[in-house]
């Protein structure tokens, strides 16, 4: 087997997931197209230079349907030799393109990859596909399915988050992330998206809410409460599911909770032979991927039983890892891996995650994974570990090593 090494990571800034948003007016695909150009330009893609695009995107209808990935090969300055893959892992659709162009190259299958995602959130709603599993009632009863949100409230109940816990931990999110971006910790990976003219549209993760305190979140009503215990009456299903819990406490709203927005992120992989033949050097080796599918209702607990599973397969423990980038999806969801490992607070999302600057479903997995990477290097620390719950119940992980 041979060894999958990254080159380069690019992301966008984050734009507000609403018509009134910074990135309304562009696409999925131009978006896509601006990350790809920027790799293809910083690292001299001319070319067939690389085997294939794979793109993450999870919802895929209408203008992020008909395989966005080679519409994004096709609007960008990408050899048109290159073909494209979209795939769908929800949440972690980024990260499994990683995964996949990783274990392509370590199998002899190309030697090179660009990989990613993207998610247009106020172009595209999410849910407006209309997923089975929630619309069915053939698969809906059986699995006993709850929106995510519900799920995330389960997790506080059951493994005693209250609310401000969620809170704190989603200050803490902010005041990470503001002081990220002042530290020009972003710097590296961030490429503006501009209009046709060439004029930047935006260059900054704008979703950030820096001043947010407890006070503030404190005011919030929770999201989820009326859809749980009123109409349509969730929190009925996930007690035939959990009788031993006695109701389900309410603890997350728009504060604590991932923002939506739109943004794209890309990942160059490839073998080392590659990279000397393109004269490229790896910033880090891609040493384990691993995925799992988890219970359906409470759904978003992936991050645990798959960093115990890529571990396991990795003959590594959790001491052996530096540094940690787990998807703020909900606080309570980074709240569980931390009760889970013990690992230390400040090793988790330091530069702030989701809950500060937002989650485009289908780019996310990339950008935690680059932004991983950054902080490795710029704190000098030898290995890192994504991961992400993913909707209805799975999980998803990779560990990178510094060269």
């Amino acid at each position: 087997m041979l060894d999958a090494y990254i080159f380069d990571a690019v992301r966008t800034p984050r734009g507000k997931g609403r018509p009134d948003g910074s990135l309304h007016e562009v696409t999925s695909a131009r978006l896509s197209a601006q990350v790809l150009d920027a790799l293809r330009e910083r690292n001299g893609l001319e070319g067939h230079a690389v085997e294939d695009v794979i793109w993450g995107n999870a919802t895929q209808v209408a203008e992020q349907g008909g395989c966005l990935a080679r519409t994004a090969v096709l609007a960008s300055g990408l050899d048109q030799s290159i073909p494209g893959l979209s795939i769908n892992r929800f949440c972690a659709s980024g990260l499994e393109a990683v995964n996949l162009a990783a274990n392509q190259v370590k199998g002899g299958a190309g030697a090179a990859y660009i990989a990613g995602g993207v998610e247009a959130m106020s172009r595209v709603p999410m849910g407006s596909d209309g997923a089975a599993i929630a619309v069915d009632p053939s698969v809906a009863m059986e699995t006993y399915f709850v929106p995510q949100g519900i799920a995330a409230d389960i997790i506080a109940t059951e493994y005693g988050f209250s609310r401000d816990d969620a809170d704190a931990f989603a200050v803490e999110s902010q005041k990470r992330a503001a002081a990220a971006w002042a530290d020009g910790r972003f710097d590296r990976s961030v490429v503006a998206v501009r209009d046709v003219n060439g004029l930047p549209i935006l260059e900054k993760d704008e979703y950030l809410r820096p001043g947010t305190d407890m006070q503030a979140l404190g005011a919030l009503n929770p999201s989820f409460q009326q859809m749980g215990e009123v109409m349509p009456g969730f929190d009925k299903v996930a007690l035939m599911k959990y009788p031993h819990l006695e109701r389900i406490r309410h603890v997350h709203h728009a504060g604590n909770s991932s923002g939506i927005v739109d943004g794209s992120a890309g990942v160059l992989v490839g073998s080392k032979e590659w990279g000397e033949a393109m004269g490229l050097k790896p910033r880090a080796r891609i040493r384990a991927t691993a995925k799992i599918g988890t219970d359906p209702t409470i759904m978003l607990t992936g991050p645990v039983p798959v960093t115990e599973k890529i571990l396991s397969e990795s003959g590594m423990e959790i001491g052996d890892i530096d540094l940690f980038e787990v998807n703020e999806a909900f606080s309570a969801v980074v709240l569980r891996f931390l009760q889970r490992f013990g690992v230390d607070p400040a090793a988790v999302n330091p530069n702030g995650g989701a809950i500060a600057m937002g989650h485009p479903l289908g780019a996310t997995g990339a950008i935690i994974l680059g932004t991983l990477l950054d902080e490795m290097e710029r704190a000098n620390k030898a290995t890192g570990l994504a991961t992400l719950c993913v909707a209805s119940g799975m999980g998803a992980a990779t560990i990178i090593e510094r060269v």
